[in-house]
């Protein structure tokens, strides 16, 4: 039998060492070695995407791997791709390494320098797992074995732009329309969500934030179940706590929630800290949210500018939601796409702040009413990023209807304006 290899090495010395090994092992496929962690999850989540028999039987990461630290890129392949053998290449193979990585979801650890006869039975031992795991998901086994579900992160260019409102409205379009939804308040210091929901809670983020192996249960009981059929993980009520959720927290967080969940919206707010960058820099989606005022657009360019230096997420990879959009005001759409670089989304939400004020003071903008411009708005655009469970046929008249709203093809810009 055939084993296909994908090495995840950054150092180009390294990956022709463990490439030239690997052409020599017996019945070995290896594949080119891709550069980073983000490469090879892209790649991993590709070829999951067309079928499970796609992905390779055995995975090499390479100590040195980055961005996302070699441990951490192991827990996140083993809970999204459970089906595949994953191998750590190390200079330390000491038995607390050992140890860790066995915690993480390696099925095996290779020294260096590289030993033929050490790598040939590590990655045997790791490709017979994985031939064992894929016979017991193809007899009908309930495992998850997909890319996981889709991340979407929602970030405001200022305060006051209505980041959490959005975040929300398009938790609530992907449930009704079938799929199930995790909500996430990220927003750690000055978290709504609750607020919004009309929410009284215990648990929040900061229980999963000291929690190595983020188990079902454990993900169970630290969310939410809110009326809406939603699953809340909110932000906690004393903002100092938030500093105990660090980036590798938010890291494992996600991870478990997308290997869960269909759509994880995330309120990220408009503070950055390490964990709503890593989650960020996790997120299939990243949706900045601006209003068309010079303040909100130059607050979009800075963060936009932030997370390119930082190498969270490329200009080209964000996508800008105007909110309070008007046909009178000087800034127009195309010059905030002009401005920031960014792609902007084909729907744009009307200013009609006095049709949702009544919900809103109430904290209960789930109730708000179907004919809302505003949350049919929102709602367009979560069938534009593709969050919602479109029925049978309803792609030919381009959207869809039902008693919360309306889902779907996207809504010309300044259509309904005049119904502020």
């Amino acid at each position: 039998m055939t084993t296909r290899i994908l090495p995840a090495i950054g150092d180009a010395d390294a990956a022709r060492s463990v490439t030239t090994l690997l052409s020599q092992l017996p019945d070995a496929e290896p594949s080119a070695p891709v550069g980073d962690s983000t490469q090879l999850i892209d790649t991993l989540a590709r070829l999951a995407g067309e079928s499970l028999d796609e992905l390779p039987e055995v995975v090499l990461v390479h100590e040195r791997i980055g961005p996302v630290p070699a441990l951490e890129l192991i827990r996140e392949v083993a809970l999204r791709f459970p089906a595949v053998g994953v191998v750590l290449i190390t200079a330390d193979a000491s038995p607390g390494l050992f140890s860790a990585a066995m915690d993480s979801g390696a099925r095996g650890l290779v020294a260096l320098p590289l030993s033929y006869e050490e790598l040939a039975n590590r990655v045997q031992a790791a490709s017979q797992w994985s031939v064992g795991v894929r016979r017991h998901l193809g007899s009908g086994g309930d495992v998850f074995t997909g890319p996981g579900g889709t991340v979407v992160t929602v970030t405001g260019a200022k305060g006051g732009v209505g980041t959490t409102f959005t975040a929300v409205q398009l938790a609530l379009a992907a449930r009704a329309s079938g799929r199930n939804v995790a909500l996430v308040d990220m927003d750690l210091q000055a978290g709504d969500v609750a607020s919004y929901l009309d929410v009284q809670f215990r648990r929040s983020i900061v229980d999963l934030a000291a929690i190595s192996d983020i188990s079902p249960r454990v993900l169970s009981d630290a969310v939410f179940s809110h009326p809406t059929g939603m699953a809340l993980l909110l932000a906690p009520g004393e903002g100092e706590r938030g500093e105990e959720v660090s980036d590798r927290a938010a890291r494992q967080i996600v991870s478990a929630l997308r290997s869960r969940y269909e759509v994880v919206v995330i309120d990220c707010g408009s503070q950055m800290h390490g964990a709503n960058a890593a989650a960020i820099e996790m997120a299939d989606i990243a949706l900045l949210v601006t209003t068309p005022d010079v303040v909100a657009v130059r607050g979009a360019k800075r963060v936009v500018r932030l997370w390119d230096r930082l190498q969270i997420r490329k200009a080209e990879e964000t996508v800008t939601l105007v909110n309070r959009y008007s046909r009178n005001t000087e800034i127009q759409p195309p010059l905030i796409q002009k401005i920031t670089g960014t792609r902007i989304a084909g729907t744009a939400v009307p200013a009609n702040f006095k049709e949702l004020q009544g919900a809103v003071d109430a904290g209960r903008i789930h109730e708000l009413e179907a004919k809302s411009v505003v949350k049919q708005a929102l709602w367009a655009l979560a069938g534009e990023l593709g969050l919602v469970k479109i029925p049978e046929g309803a792609e030919k008249s381009g959207k869809f209807r039902n008693d919360r709203g309306s889902i779907g093809g996207r809504r010309r810009r300044g259509e309904r304006e005049g119904a502020r």
